[in-house]
């Protein structure tokens, strides 16, 4: 609750707030859900880099470790869960 301040310093008048609960919420229930999309895509990204050991660790697999899917297919798919979620944070959603 608002506090203003008056000429007497004994009186003091209170006044009602006028904004309501909702407009101090900087982003709205759209933007939470892309941002959650965004954080999801980056997850599918890391699992995507994920993997790659051999049964047997006395021997190395270049073909597997250096594949497409680690090399290029990945961090495309985590820079773009990043972008989502850069999306959800500056787009401004109509409550």
């Amino acid at each position: 609750m608002a506090v203003k301040k008056s000429n007497s310093p004994a009186k003091q008048v209170k006044t009602e707030r006028t904004e309501s609960p909702k407009e101090d919420m900087v982003f709205s229930w759209a933007n939470y859900k892309w941002m959650l999309l965004g954080v999801l895509i980056i997850v599918v990204g890391f699992v995507l880099m994920a993997g790659g050991g051999s049964d047997n660790p006395a021997e190395f697999n270049y073909k597997e470790i250096f594949s497409w899917r680690r090399i290029g297919l990945a961090p495309m798919v985590v820079l773009a869960g990043f972008g989502v979620v850069g999306y959800s944070i500056m787009k401004r959603f109509k409550k």
